[in-house]
């Protein structure tokens, strides 16, 4: 299984391009894992927050592939703790077959149809968090549950 996290728009603050690209390189001894980056949209003042939703949506979708996992991280998604994220990563690995895919919106959140390509939805805390950083917070947890599942240090009660 591959897991593939997709996020709209490059990451801009060089410190959190280094710690990502430092837990992306940690996640790869457990895993298969990259990040596919949809480019910016151009000229957004023109654009409604729905035509803006719509369009980085249609870059979602031709994104995904048939057989895909797709879980969309979204304030109105399920809260895991550390462990129970663990534990679901777990049953993940075991029951998707090809790709788990992961994806971060924009900043007015995902078009209908996106909502409608997804299988399920998780929630990285009830706080508001930059695009930037929900990137940064997503590889952390995702190498973090690795590492519980391993029995590994790195977490502890």
């Amino acid at each position: 299984m591959k897991v593939t996290l997709i996020q709209v728009g490059k990451t801009v603050n060089r410190h959190f391009v280094e710690l990502i690209d430092e837990y992306a390189d940690r996640l790869r001894h457990y895993v298969s894992f990259e990040v596919c980056t949809i480019p910016e949209l151009k000229n957004t003042k023109a654009l409604t927050a729905e035509q803006q939703k719509r369009t980085e949506g249609e870059l979602i979708l031709k994104q995904l592939q048939a057989g895909d996992h797709v879980v969309l991280l979204d304030e109105h998604g399920r809260e895991l703790r550390s462990v129970e994220f663990s534990a679901w990563m777990e049953r993940k690995m075991q029951t998707v077959g090809k790709r788990l895919v992961f994806v971060i919106g924009g900043p007015y959140g995902f078009s209908a149809e996106v909502y409608a390509a997804a299988n399920e939805m998780l929630s990285l805390s009830q706080m508001t968090f930059s695009h930037q950083m929900v990137r940064l917070l997503f590889v952390e947890q995702l190498y973090r549950a690795m590492t519980i599942m391993r029995g590994e240090p790195y977490h502890h009660e």
